[in-house]
């Protein structure tokens, strides 16, 4: 250290000697000094040292920066709230910020902005879609190879590159996610009674709302080796598919429609209302989201019982929701309403505990029970307060005083290919067929 002041006074030394000699300026001297020690644009002026004004206006000006920089991250979340729609909520959020004299006009700026957009929230009126999706195909190289499963995989899925085409064209022609709760639910009124009501759904102008969902989420009918995910994990915080590439790694990521949709959401905020993302079917006897539930397995049934537990929370507390496609997934309207009921206990018992009671029910293949019938009221009685059929080509909304009856469009392989005007208000088939298919 000794040495080294040495060295740098010997250098100061040297430039003032030849300063003098050449009669250079001040800031040329504080220059040339300030890069002999290092300090080159450290200080005003490149002073040599810091002065006691020099170090208070420093001080001052790092508060300030610092001020600001908290001040934009309050900004940015705002903003991150408004972009979900949360208006309400980022103004309430603004009103509690202190505000200084140079952060007023922008904060009151912000206000008023998001004030106008909530204000300018319109009534929709017309249809609310539904597009139901299968288990999605990422490799269609090793799912179209032309084996005994290659003909199943073709007409009844479609593939990760599809839906993601799907999606971008849905967000494109002005789609917006919304809640099956947003559309009709039920309310209590001055004088107790509840009904269920059509609801008034505000969306900023021009956009229309959309439901997806994915059914019979159990990956029972895959191969593993395939090229499809075969079951739903929870990593770091949020659900991914298993999948296992060409070289036999298993891999963790965006290989099926939850991730997929998750990943969307994040990159186009505005895609969601509120944060909503879809709807998961699972029914129960062939397992749940590629676990097992038989007692028979043994602890494995326990392992598997608290992993779909996990997945199902992680589900829920990201804006996904959870419906009942029967223990079976048998079709309802050819069971009398003992079968009807067994089943649904069955699905309450062994799978409801696990994923969360559901007001929700798929009616698996589209076979719904009768409007009025005993099997109805089992329904009813169950709990259920969305029944949703299956209908291709068409958008059915009826909201009746105990529950609410709608229609899935069912996207597959099959209607992509031969069925493309079933899609044509909401993405060209012909853009986001796969070319491996």
């Amino acid at each position: 250290m000794k040495h080294r002041f040495a060295r740098t006074r010997a250098a100061v030394t040297c430039v003032i000697a030849a300063v003098i000699l050449t009669g250079c300026s001040r800031s040329a001297i504080n220059y040339q000094i300030a890069e002999s020690i290092g300090t080159v644009g450290l200080y005003e002026n490149n002073e040599p040292v810091e002065s006691p004004q020099m170090k208070a206006d420093r001080e001052q000006r790092e508060i300030a920066e610092s001020e600001e920089t908290a001040f934009q991250e309050q900004l940015d979340t705002a903003q991150e709230m408004a972009d979900g729609y949360f208006y309400e909520e980022a103004i309430k959020y603004l009103e509690q910020i202190e505000p200084m004299e140079n952060t007023r006009e922008r904060l009151t700026e912000m206000i008023d902005t998001y004030n106008s957009a909530l204000e300018g929230l319109t009534v929709y009126e017309g249809d609310v879609a539904h597009l139901c999706f299968p288990i999605l195909i990422e490799d269609s190289g090793r799912a179209f190879d032309g084996d005994d499963y290659s003909y199943n995989y073709a007409g009844t899925m479609i593939t990760t590159k599809e839906f993601k085409g799907i999606l971008q064209s849905l967000y494109d022609n002005g789609y917006i996610l919304v809640d099956i709760a947003d559309v009709a639910a039920k309310t209590t009124d001055e004088r107790g009674i509840t009904i269920m009501e059509k609801c008034e759904l505000k969306l900023p102008p021009g956009k229309k709302p959309v439901i997806i969902s994915q059914d019979n989420l159990n990956y029972s009918s895959i191969r593993n080796g395939d090229g499809i995910a075969t079951a739903l994990v929870v990593e770091d915080g949020m659900v991914k598919a298993r999948y296992t590439d060409e070289e036999g790694h298993d891999l963790n990521g965006d290989y099926d429609l939850v991730p997929i949709l998750d990943t969307f959401v994040r990159e186009h905020p505005d895609f969601s209302w509120r944060g909503t993302k879809g709807i998961v079917s699972v029914s129960g006897s062939e397992g749940v989201f590629g676990y097992n539930l038989e007692s028979t397995l043994g602890n494995n049934a326990s392992q598997n019982r608290d992993t779909v537990s996990q997945i199902a929370q992680t589900l829920v507390s990201d804006g996904w929701k959870i419906a009942c496609a029967g223990y079976n997934h048998a079709y309802m309207n050819e069971m009398t309403t003992q079968q009807l009921e067994s089943d649904i206990d069955d699905w309450q018992k062994e799978v409801g505990e696990l994923t969360g009671s559901t007001n929700i029910l798929f009616y698996p293949y589209g076979g719904e029970v009768a409007y009025p019938s005993e099997q109805l009221t089992c329904l009813l009685d169950k709990g259920f307060e969305y029944l949703c059929g299956l209908w291709t080509d068409q958008d059915f909304l009826e909201v009746n005083e105990d529950y609410t009856r709608q229609t899935r469009r069912f996207v597959d392989g099959y209607t992509l290919e031969y069925a493309p005007n079933y899609f044509t208000s909401f993405f060209s088939a012909a853009s986001v067929l796969d070319p491996d298919r």
